[in-house]
């Protein structure tokens, strides 16, 4: 019997990767008044649910997921968390 679970999933570029956008978003932040901020990192977050026979088969499909379309295995790093739907 299937379960659904909520599904995050954050995607983040590796560490030595170059992030244009986190830089620019980090140049520009003095020029609004938001002095002292450093390391900036840009990313993307996904939130769903998936139906699996349990926790275990719930983070396979997601891992699967990520792997073949939702990052980028050479440049980007993900976690994943997973809760059961109530």
């Amino acid at each position: 019997m299937s379960r659904a679970f909520h599904v995050a999933v954050e995607v983040r570029l590796r560490e030595g990767i170059a992030d244009p956008q986190g830089l620019t978003i980090e140049r520009a932040l003095p020029a609004l008044g938001f002095n002292g901020v450093s390391g900036v990192r840009v990313g993307k977050s996904l939130r769903f649910m998936v139906e699996a026979v349990g926790e275990a088969e719930a983070r396979r499909q997601v891992e699967a997921m990520c792997d073949r379309f939702l990052a980028n295995p050479v440049i980007e790093d993900v976690g994943i968390s997973l809760r059961p739907a109530t």
